[in-house]
């Protein structure tokens, strides 16, 4: 693949088989080293070591609840294995067939023959998986440890072929016939790149459905492709403004590139991992008060579309909101707030975070007028309610010492069906525009 002026690409002379690319960004300049896969786990056959591998990578980059191990189903008088692994968020799904070379090596024409091979094997299993969905849904398990019905006709799909191998041939580009629904060849350290680079299960699935249109490359010159469309993403010009408004007074426009040339959580502190234990946090909250499983992964799929670019800054400002509730003086609450709107396919998305200086009955309940009378005025303001939800998350400080804080979670869906009394009860507890 030819590189862009601002992208070299070089070898390690002690690792052959750790690139490393060196990126030209607004910024200044980037190095970014791309290792091999993960090893497999010892102990294990490889190939069942690949599946856990590639599991892990997506589990611990990614979110655990939404990376699915393979189930069983029944076909006829037997049993057919539905994926190697499946990954869910929202409205989209992938199925991953992991193939791994078990034996030394060849030479280049074998080893490419063999390739073309098996690829060809995981685009029909891949097929065969989504047909027996869509024909019966399916019981499966997440990194989570709970389980979802999961309807073939309820997602859209695509396959990916996951090759583990140690010496794909260079320039090796594998072929296979129309399956019926998108698909690419990957290579475990591509995989393991794209979760460690976005680390955002939800930002990986949108990659891969995007480049999935764009021309096949060579194995293993994934993350090439990725700072070539991170490169063009940095150079875009700004996509056309929504109408502030529709968050009433004091709304901003933002636009952030979709995908970051440096990698998430790259900065000088750790304030990206608040969003994760966030997420963390919303998900164990809701297995404890036992939200139905697919509820429980719409909010969490919500969350995790936050763009991968500004999780370090919102990270910083819910410490920096969480400190400042803190200071509140005794016996009084301070809140603050900060929300976002962005548009999906399917309607708008609303996401409200809140700091506020203790837990107690009336937080609690200040906390749902407030969730409730921003999606009613947002849904006011679209003429679109039905298709509106707003998802409010409340971090308020743990003074045990056991943990830092602690989470509350709030979601609406569609028309708010809010009184007129309410409206006027909730606004003069929470002014359109006033800083919460």
């Amino acid at each position: 693949m030819p590189l862009p002026d601002a992208l070299w690409r070089f070898t390690s002379t002690d690792d052959p088989h750790a690139v490393s690319l060196i990126v030209e960004t607004p910024a200044g300049t980037h190095v970014r080293r791309i290792p091999p896969a993960m090893p497999l786990p010892a102990g294990v056959e490889q190939g069942f070591g690949a599946e856990e591998a590639a599991h892990t990578a997506a589990a611990t980059w990614g979110l655990p609840d939404f990376v699915f191990q393979s189930a069983l189903t029944r076909k006829g008088s037997g049993q057919r294995e539905l994926g190697d692994r499946l990954l869910l968020s929202g409205k989209r799904g992938a199925v991953i067939q992991i193939k791994s070379r078990t034996v030394k090596p060849k030479a280049d024409v074998e080893e490419r023959d063999w390739i073309q091979k098996v690829t060809t094997k995981a685009m029909k299993q891949a097929k065969g998986t989504v047909r027996m969905l869509r024909l019966q849904s399916a019981d499966l398990v997440n990194g989570r440890g709970t389980s979802l019905s999961v309807a073939g006709d309820a997602y859209e799909w695509m396959a990916v072929s996951l090759l583990d191998h140690n010496h794909v041939p260079a320039e090796t580009l594998p072929t296979f016939e129309p399956i019926g629904m998108p698909a690419l060849t990957l290579t475990r350290r591509d995989w393991d790149f794209l979760f460690d680079q976005l680390r955002s299960t939800t930002a990986v699935l949108d990659y891969l459905f995007r480049v999935v249109g764009e021309p096949p490359i060579a194995l293993g010159d994934e993350p090439v492709r990725y700072y070539q469309l991170a490169a063009a993403d940095a150079a875009a010009p700004p996509q056309a403004a929504i109408n502030t408004e529709l968050v009433g007074p004091g709304g901003r426009h933002f636009s952030t590139p979709l995908l970051p040339q440096v990698p998430a959580g790259a900065g000088e502190t750790n304030a990206h991992l608040v969003i994760r234990a966030v997420l963390e946090d919303v998900a164990t909250s809701m297995l404890r008060d036992g939200v139905a499983e697919s509820d429980r992964l719409t909010v969490l799929s919500d969350l995790d579309r936050l763009p991968v670019s500004m999780r370090e800054e919102w990270g910083q400002l819910l410490l920096d909101m969480l400190d400042d509730v803190e200071q509140a003086p005794d016996g009084q609450v301070k809140f603050r707030s900060r929300r976002q709107l962005h548009e999906v396919e399917d309607g708008d998305r609303q996401m409200l975070f809140m700091c506020a200086t203790r837990f107690d009955k009336y937080v609690e309940a200040s906390f749902g007028s407030f969730v409730m009378l921003r999606h009613h005025q947002v849904g006011e303001r679209t003429g679109r309610p039905d298709s509106l939800s707003s998802v409010g998350v409340m971090l308020t400080p743990n003074y045990g010492g056991k943990r830092p804080w602690d989470t509350m979670l709030v979601k609406v869906v569609g028309p708010s069906r809010l009184t007129p009394e309410q409206v006027s009860e909730f606004g003069q507890l929470w002014p359109d525009g006033g800083n919460a």
